[in-house]
């Protein structure tokens, strides 16, 4: 008799167990097109935007049926994955959002019991193409949707989105828009009006180096994407400068960028121990601090200042790089003020050896402007300014036996040898572009004498042509000894003109190593 009860018992909990499973194979077929249905709708209200999804397939793993109907699904993951996912703004501007592939557990309870929570995303060639501000309409049918409320059914806990591309439209379409490629991204807590965590890696195009980023991304403003917050804390290493013709070096960054997609304020550091131009060669340790906006409308970078120091010199710029009307890349266009610093600081980038043509403390201010373009950089550079070069002294010992003989002469002292190694004054107005440096005011002063000189340095020659007055306080008699000092007496009232005890034309020209000093007979009044 016991035989028969548990053989009915077995049959009764075989049908019981029958009935479940054809009761998950219904919820399984009907979880598919449920799912597919929460999924554009989602989208739907998040971006406020048109929604295409190709395939979505979804699955039910389960294990205990009977936990799965008794317990309303808690503790069972819908599985689902698909494709092609585009969301649209307007047809004529390219897709909001575009996915290649994706997978997405999320808990089945939560299907009844809002929040829907979803545990993990995983998505493949996500691109996500911001408009500028005011480009997209609001959608028709839903009308207006509220931030803080829009997609606020589902929570989803870790988005893994590796290989993706953020692009910011530009608002003048005939620009290049910015587009940022992200190896890593990893997002995190995602919800109504909330904003998500994320970490994020990349290679910067150029210079080449890597970008490691940590902060938080939103709340997504689906009426004006562009307007979507974004914070977050930055690295970024080996950045090779020698992409760039003219100059070389390894740069690295770190600071700090908050704002919203369409202007972030960025405050930083950098740090470039072996700068150095082509031209010269020689190393010379460069560190910044900067605060600078990227628009993301056109992609100009405003510098608001950059506090830069080149070894002992220390100096601010302010400007931008922008793109201008018609322009293939971007002018780097600056205002420089040299406050502190050494001559040498910056001839020693110029140089080709390592003893610059002559030391001093500076002071500077100039107009840099570096076009875009395939050539070199000294080819491409302009800059405008003026400077103050004050106790200054020429490296060159041929070079200061000149100044000194300059010093003795202009106080009527030629055999007067403690006046030795005497500090020079300089003051010009100058230009540089392809390669040379033009002198249209250069006011050079000693003791006892003054130079004014108009002229032009080469770079790559290291030659210079200079042609100018030479002033000196004593008479023309009194900068000779002997038997000269007398003979030139009588014409002592021909070369005192201007108020000057002497005046002559003169010229420097020749190598930098060795110029030639002399009269310059071709000037005339």
């Amino acid at each position: 008799m016991w035989r028969k009860w548990w053989f009915w018992l077995l049959v009764v909990v075989a049908v019981f167990l029958g009935g479940l499973l054809v009761a998950a194979r219904i919820l399984a077929h009907r979880l598919e097109p449920f799912v597919r249905d929460q999924t554009i709708r989602y989208l739907r209200e998040r971006f406020d935007a048109e929604v295409e999804i190709g395939r979505l397939d979804a699955h039910l793993p389960i294990q205990s049926p009977m936990r799965v109907l008794l317990a309303r699904g808690r503790g069972a993951l819908v599985r689902a994955s698909g494709d092609h996912v585009v969301l649209r703004y307007r047809t004529d501007l390219p897709p909001l959002l575009e996915m290649r592939r994706f997978e997405f557990e999320l808990d089945l309870s939560t299907l009844w019991d809002r929040p829907v929570d979803v545990r993990h995303v995983k998505v493949e060639g996500l691109v996500l193409t911001v408009p500028p501000k005011g480009s997209r309409p609001s959608f028709p049918s839903l009308g207006a949707p509220d931030p803080a409320t829009a997609g606020g059914g589902v929570r989803i806990r870790e988005v893994i989105a590796d290989g993706s591309r953020l692009t910011l439209l530009p608002r003048d379409p005939q620009k290049a828009p910015l587009k940022f490629d992200l190896h890593h991204l990893r997002m995190l807590g995602a919800g109504p009006g909330r904003a998500m965590r994320y970490e994020a890696r990349l290679t910067n195009a150029k210079p080449p180096g890597d970008i490691r980023s940590e902060g938080t991304f939103g709340p997504w403003v689906a009426l004006d994407p562009s307007a979507t917050p974004l914070s977050g804390d930055y690295t970024f290493e080996n950045a090779n400068l020698g992409v760039f013709k003219g100059i070389a070096g390894t740069l690295s960054s770190k600071g700090r960028f908050d704002g919203i997609l369409d202007r972030v304020v960025v405050d930083g550091t950098t740090e470039t121990p072996d700068f150095r131009l082509s031209i010269g060669g020689n190393h010379v340790p460069l560190l910044t601090r900067f605060h600078a906006i990227v628009d993301g409308t056109n992609g100009n970078t405003l510098l608001e200042p950059v506090e830069a120091t080149l070894g002992r010199t220390t100096f601010e710029c302010r400007g931008g790089v922008v793109r201008n009307k018609d322009e293939i890349g971007k002018t780097v266009a600056l205002d420089v003020d040299l406050k502190r610093g050494t001559i040498e600081d910056l001839l020693r980038l110029a140089m080709k050896g390592t003893k610059p043509i002559l030391r001093g403390g500076l002071k500077l201010q100039m107009k840099f402007e570096l076009p875009p373009g395939l050539g070199e950089i000294a080819d491409r550079l302009k800059v405008k300014g003026k400077f103050s070069l004050r106790d200054a002294r020429f490296t060159s010992a041929n070079v200061q036996d000149q100044i000194d003989m300059l010093s003795r002469r202009g106080q009527g002292r030629p055999k007067d040898e403690e006046i030795d190694e005497v500090p020079s004054d300089l003051d010009g107005v100058f230009a540089i572009e392809r390669g040379r440096i033009d002198f249209s005011a250069l006011r050079f002063t000693v003791p006892g004498s003054e130079v004014q000189l108009v002229g032009y340095y080469l770079f790559d020659e290291e030659r210079l042509d200079f042609h100018g007055k030479l002033r000196l306080e004593a008479r023309v008699s009194q900068t000779m000894s002997g038997w000269k000092r007398w003979a030139l007496k009588p014409v002592d009232p021909i070369f005192a003109k201007e108020g000057a005890g002497t005046l002559l034309r003169i010229a420097i020209t020749g190598p930098r190593s060795s110029p030639k000093f002399g009269l310059d007979k071709k000037k005339k009044d």
